[in-house]
Order: structure tokens, then sequence, then C-alpha cells
């Protein structure tokens, strides 16, 4: 799915990347109109919170998304199976790639190709595992195949791929390595999002099911997650790296404001996933371990 700015706010938009190529919120284009621009660190500027109303409850603004036509061209197409999707996604997973950091945001199509030939190639999974990708300039991409705006089975946390979102961090991001307030803001505004279309508050909690004894937990275990989670909280690894793992609370604190929510913490959500997911769904084509 083709994902671009509405029509009403276009030109806007538009106008601001030609002047600069702003990255971050506020201005996300296809990466060539950026090609030619700078790279460097500004101020990125969160969508207002999104009013709530007894028949939205509690939503964020969509953030603008670089749809996946944009680095999937045809050098590496392949065919791909169909996608599988949930009823909706209750939690999302933060993941870094254990990539360098030191890139041009202009280079980050071609960064997201490699990642895509090596998981679909040398690992050979069905498509790229995770659901969007974020890069350092807060640029928001589209990942795997289904529609960004559908609860899309992604293959980016071993056991618990369902009803719940994958979002990679470009980058390596151990203790000690500074994280990109752009990219943080951006991880957020795609939690507050994908949470809020399921009414969950990214500060709360979530109850997913394992789906095999591959994760922390045996096959179906019910157990509560946090509903914007690190990688390690469902898997045996050290993803999403000890600096983005610190910076977990507050992305989830910037997360509820977007979707309009008050200073009180969630509270978990005790019924949400008490039942496995329908088997009809069944696991991804190809079950990913996700990264390290």
């Amino acid at each position: 799915m083709r994902v671009f700015p509405r029509a009403g706010r276009r030109t806007r938009i538009t106008a601001l990347a030609l002047l600069g190529c702003l990255p971050g919120l506020v201005a996300v284009l296809v990466p060539v109109l950026c090609a030619r621009g700078a790279d460097r660190p500004v101020a990125v500027h969160l969508a207002a919170p999104a009013a709530a109303s007894p028949a939205t409850g509690f939503r964020a603004p969509r953030p603008p998304i670089v749809p996946r036509s944009a680095w999937l061209n045809a050098a590496v197409g392949r065919t791909q199976p169909p996608p599988r999707y949930d009823d909706r996604v209750v939690a999302v997973f933060v993941h870094h790639t254990a990539s360098p950091n030191g890139y041009s945001c202009a280079q980050v199509p071609e960064i997201i190709r490699r990642l895509y030939t090596g998981q679909t190639g040398d690992r050979a999974w069905d498509d790229i595992g995770y659901n969007f990708l974020v890069d350092r300039c807060g640029t928001i991409y589209e990942g795997r195949a289904g529609g960004a705006d559908r609860a899309v089975t992604g293959a980016h946390t071993q056991g618990f791929n369902h009803r719940t979102a994958g979002i990679a961090a470009l980058g390596t991001f151990t203790a000690g390595v500074p994280v990109p307030r752009a990219m943080a803001d951006s991880i957020a505004a795609v939690a507050a999002w994908k949470l809020g279309l399921a009414g969950v508050d990214p500060r709360g909690s979530a109850r997913l099911v394992s789906s095999n004894g591959h994760s922390r937990y045996r096959e179906g275990t019910v157990v509560a997650l946090p509903a914007l989670a690190g990688h390690q909280d469902g898997y045996m690894t050290n993803c999403p790296g000890a600096a983005l793992v610190a910076r977990l609370p507050e992305i989830r604190e910037t997360a509820a404001r977007l979707q309009g929510r008050g200073a009180q913490a969630g509270t978990p959500l005790r019924t949400l996933m008490e039942t496995p997911p329908p088997t009809s769904l069944g696991p991804p084509a190809k079950v990913s371990t996700g990264t390290p």
C-alpha cells in the first residue's frame, strides 16, 4: 500500500522537503527528494496529540510513512507469498538492526534493500521481518508487505509475531551509543498510531501467547508483556541494545501523549489476549529468530 500525506497537507510538506529535506515527522517523502539534501540534525516536531472522543478513544495521528516501493526496486524484487494478517495489533516490539550507525539518511533505501536481501536470501525468510524501519533522521519506512495500515503478521520476535508489530531502529544501540531524538520520536509516533487503533495504552501491558518454545516462554504460555516492548522482552537477545532499552520509558510516555492520554500510567490489559489467536491464521511462512 502506498501511503502519502493527505491531500490537504501535501503542498505544505512537499515545500518543506524541497527547501531542506527536513527529516523527522514533519516532512517525510520518498527518499529521492532528499538525495541532495544536507544530513544535518534538526528539531523534530511531533504532531499534536489526537483529541479523544467516545467514538475514537485515544488514537494518535498516523505519521508519514515512506512506502515499501521506495526501497524495493526491480533489482531485488522477488515473488512474495501472500501476506498474513491478525485481527489487530496490541503490542509493538522495538529492535535495532545491528548495522553501522554512520550512514547518510540518503543511503537508507539501499541499507533496507541489503537487509531484505540478507533475510530473504541467506536466511530464506519470506520477506523482511520488520513491519517498520526508522532511520536516524526520523524517517519511517514501511517494511513487510501487506499494508502499513493493516495488522500484518511479521517475523521479528520469535514466539510473539501474532497481534504485534516490529519497529526496527537502523543502527546498533549498545550501551553508551546515542539514540537520535528524531529516531526515538518517530518510534513513539508509529507505536502510538498502531496501538491506538486497538485502544492500547503504550505504557500498559498486553497479554500475549507464545506460539513456540524458541521464545523466552514455552509454547502456549500466556504472558503479560509491555505493550511497547523491547525485543529482549520476548526473546533471549540483547536487541534492541542497552542504549535504546534505556530510552523505552521515555518513548512510551511520548507515545501516550500522542494518543492524548494524561500522566497516569497505563493499566494492564487483563482480557485482551486471554486466548491464543485463531488457529486459521497460522505462523508466518518463514519463522524468524529476529536480529541479534
